[in-house]
């Protein structure tokens, strides 16, 4: 069972599915036979960081010359799938898709040079705090001050619902430089913090409704001392930034929620032809062949939509609307999948203890993560 058997693919070149072998090998040996005791820790080993490195599973995109290989988002694309698809909660994606590229395309030489190689490695884990207790999608009224004093900022605020947050060394913290700025967007910054900076502290690993093993934390700041130095980019650009990286952002999603539907509907087919019910096996129902051929198709068509928008971002052409419309559709596509998949297992009463369970939980999770489906379809409205 693997997304070999998915036909028709596109998006990829034989290289890019040369890595797809050496990623999943990995996966099996280093990952899978780790997930139940992750998910019970709620956190995943922080080894696991450094191994993937060093097959190059961690930030692929970036140039060599800061420690990288220099390949195309279609190596990170390949890396989500498989870890969507073999069930395992590593926060990589936020890394490789998201982290890296701020510091490739708006860290000065000092920052590249000090911090990309560390990423590539594994060596560093990151984060990216955004969200804070009372703000969420409207990113302008954050509450989180990075204010000057002298060469250096200080740093006071709270974030929440950070990935990583437990195991991350650094953190890009998303403050307000300008609290005075007008409108609210041009005084924010993005400031590197480094864990071990007096000041920071760590709250509670949260207890989800998905993604188990996932560290997804509370941030405290409290008077931390960074030098200015440590301001990602031109200070007051902080949501220019944020905003520029979206369509990656909102991608990587996708590439993951479909790569997990699949894996859902895989798992189905091959319960409900062992599944025994009614002097009959549940395969044969004519029930479950209609559910089972109406998810098939729609999961054709996802992966078809999932080509081409990768295609488009390989090509820069990949919009934020577009991105925005990926999220969107892939996410709600999970989500009827794993819905009607845990029919066909009978119920929420026995999902534990089929395969499915864990995918079901993650999607729970993913259909809302980077802000609700509603928020997406207000951001494509607005562009009709």
């Amino acid at each position: 069972m693997s997304l070999d058997t998915v036909p028709g693919r596109f998006a990829y070149t034989e290289d890019h599915e040369a890595f797809r072998q050496s990623v999943r090998s990995f996966l099996q040996k280093e990952a899978v036979p780790h997930v139940t005791e992750w998910e019970e820790a709620g956190i995943v080993d922080k080894s696991i960081w450094t191994k993937a490195g060093a097959i190059g599973m961690l930030c692929p995109t970036v140039p060599e010359e800061y420690g990288g290989l220099g390949l195309d988002f279609g190596y990170n694309a390949i890396i989500d799938e498989e870890i969507s698809y073999a069930g395992t909660p590593l926060g990589f994606s936020l890394q490789s898709d998201i982290v890296c590229d701020y510091i490739v395309q708006y860290g000065s030489e000092e920052q590249k040079k000090q911090w990309l190689p560390r990423l590539v490695s594994g060596e560093t884990i990151t984060a990216i705090a955004m969200t804070e207790p009372g703000t969420g999608s409207d990113l302008q009224s954050i509450r989180t001050s990075a204010k000057k004093d002298g060469n250096h900022y200080i740093v006071n605020g709270s974030k929440t619902y950070i990935t990583n947050g437990q195991n991350a060394d650094l953190i890009l913290v998303v403050a307000k430089t300008d609290p005075d700025a007008k409108p609210a967007y041009k005084g924010m910054s993005i400031i590197l913090v480094e864990s071990d900076r007096e000041g920071f502290k760590r709250g509670r690993n949260l207890d989800k409704i998905g993604q188990d093993a996932a560290d997804t934390s509370e941030l405290f700041f409290e008077d931390v001392r960074v030098p200015m130095t440590n301001c990602l980019g031109e200070e007051g650009k902080g949501f220019i930034y944020l905003m520029s990286q979206l369509p990656q952002e909102r991608l990587s999603i996708a590439v993951g929620v479909q790569a997990s539907a699949q894996k859902a509907f895989d798992e189905t087919v091959a319960f409900t032809k062992d599944r025994k019910a009614f002097a009959g096996v549940v395969f044969d129902f004519q029930n479950t062949r209609f559910v089972l051929a109406d998810l098939k198709t729609k999961l054709q068509v996802g992966w078809a939509h999932l080509d081409w928008a990768i295609k488009r971002h390989l090509a820069g052409e990949l919009t934020p609307t577009e991105g925005a419309a990926a999220k969107l559709w892939h996410t709600e596509l999970q989500w009827e999948v794993m819905d009607k998949c845990l029919q066909l297992h009978g119920g929420a009463g026995y999902m534990n203890e089929y395969p499915i369970a864990r995918a079901w939980r993650g999607a729970r999770v993913s259909r809302i993560y980077g802000g609700t489906n509603e928020i997406m379809k207000e951001l494509i409205g607005r562009s009709l």
